[in-house]
């Protein structure tokens, strides 16, 4: 594992701080009128996701952790728990629903997600950035509507609400990104 500066941390890093790992999610360089500049880090729990808030100095070293990727298949969910497959070995492990939070109705049967590992324990899963949805519900067409601006709602095939231009319709595959869940274009 290597040592970095505290003014290093960047969004995304895993930290082990306090004895367990931690993703910076909110990084703030604050350089205050008077004394030494600091990051201001919020960071989540990978084991219980609880949050933190935590100061730190250039002069302080923290240790940043290397997560080993892997890309597994998403089988199906029980009881809360999301259940993949390594696709060379055909092992299964099992994570909590909640680590994807509101991008969970985006995971489809058999989608191919990356699962992150510190020393072979599962930590976090990723969705790929963008997937495809089918539109089951959204207003029709209006002619002559054709501001640059202007957005419907429509929702999808799996329960997600999201705006669309007006031009697309129902029953069309369209591609939304996991990360912003937003429309991205027509598929």
């Amino acid at each position: 594992m290597a040592k970095i500066n505290g003014n290093e941390i960047r969004i995304g890093n895993v930290l082990e701080h306090n004895g367990g790992l931690w993703a910076a999610v909110k990084v703030d360089h604050v350089k205050p009128g008077k004394g030494g500049a600091f990051a201001q880090v919020e960071m989540r729990n990978l084991r219980n996701g609880s949050k933190l808030n935590e100061r730190f100095r250039s002069a302080d070293k923290v240790e940043k952790v290397r997560l080993e990727q892997k890309d597994q298949q998403f089988l199906y969910e029980n009881d809360g728990m999301l259940v993949f497959m390594d696709t060379e070995t055909y092992e299964q492990i099992e994570l909590p629903a909640e680590l994807l939070g509101e991008r969970r109705p985006f995971l489809q049967d058999g989608m191919i997600a990356v699962i992150e590992y510190h020393e072979s324990e599962a930590l976090n899963a990723s969705l790929p950035q963008k997937v495809t949805c089918k539109i089951v519900e959204t207003e029709p067409v209006v002619k002559g509507q054709t501001a640059a601006n202007s957005f419907k709602p429509a929702i999808l095939d799996n329960g997600v609400r999201v705006m669309v231009p007006p031009f697309v319709g129902q029953d069309e595959d369209i591609i939304v990104s996991t990360e912003t869940m937003e429309y991205v274009e027509r598929a």
